[in-house]
């Protein structure tokens, strides 16, 4: 059996490893980043001329003109609160029949998604942007990766679980779930 199940990771190309990757080098990478920004948004990292510090809080962009300052509107930990709960949400909509443990890190993980909101109301704009934008990317992967043309274009092989109307699919089930049952 043990043969079989290698040659299958041979001929595939799908060691369960490869899963794994992305936790092993993203997830530490977005707490390093966070780290990061959170030291220069403090002060705590020490330059010569004009500190990053005084950059950050000169240099913001539209309600958040001041970096190193928590959002008073909300608006940033609110979204990145919604656009994780919506890769959730993805992700369960296209499982069917989870397993009880799958389940579970699922409730655990829309947990997290929500309780970001308030972490992410105390912390500075800085952080929380890179929260949003990493967030944003995240979805944008997740649906650009769906669509039937880009994998082509990409050379991704198609699977028996990929459908030819991804999106549609993916609305249907939206609405099934959440709208319908109103």
């Amino acid at each position: 059996m043990r043969r079989l199940v290698s040659e299958l990771y041979v001929r595939d190309n799908c060691h369960p490893f490869k899963a794994t990757v992305l936790v092993w080098i993203q997830f530490p990478m977005w707490i390093f980043m966070s780290v990061a920004l959170r030291n220069f948004s403090t002060g705590a990292t020490h330059s010569e001329g004009f500190s990053v510090q005084e950059q950050l809080a000169t240099d913001g962009i539209l309600w958040f003109p001041d970096l190193t300052a928590l959002d008073s509107t909300w608006i940033l930990p609110i979204s990145v609160g919604i656009i994780n709960l919506l890769i959730v949400e993805i992700f369960a909509l296209q499982k069917i029949g989870m397993s009880r443990f799958q389940t579970y890190i699922t409730y655990f993980v829309r947990a997290v998604s929500v309780l970001m909101i308030p972490v992410a109301a105390t912390i500075p704009s800085s952080i929380v942007l890179y929260w949003l934008c990493s967030s944003l990317m995240g979805l944008s992967q997740n649906l650009l990766l769906r669509s039937p043309r880009f994998r082509q274009l990409c050379r991704i092989p198609l699977t028996k679980s990929d459908s030819g109307t991804p999106y549609k699919d993916l609305f249907a089930a939206f609405y099934a779930k959440f709208i319908s049952k109103k």
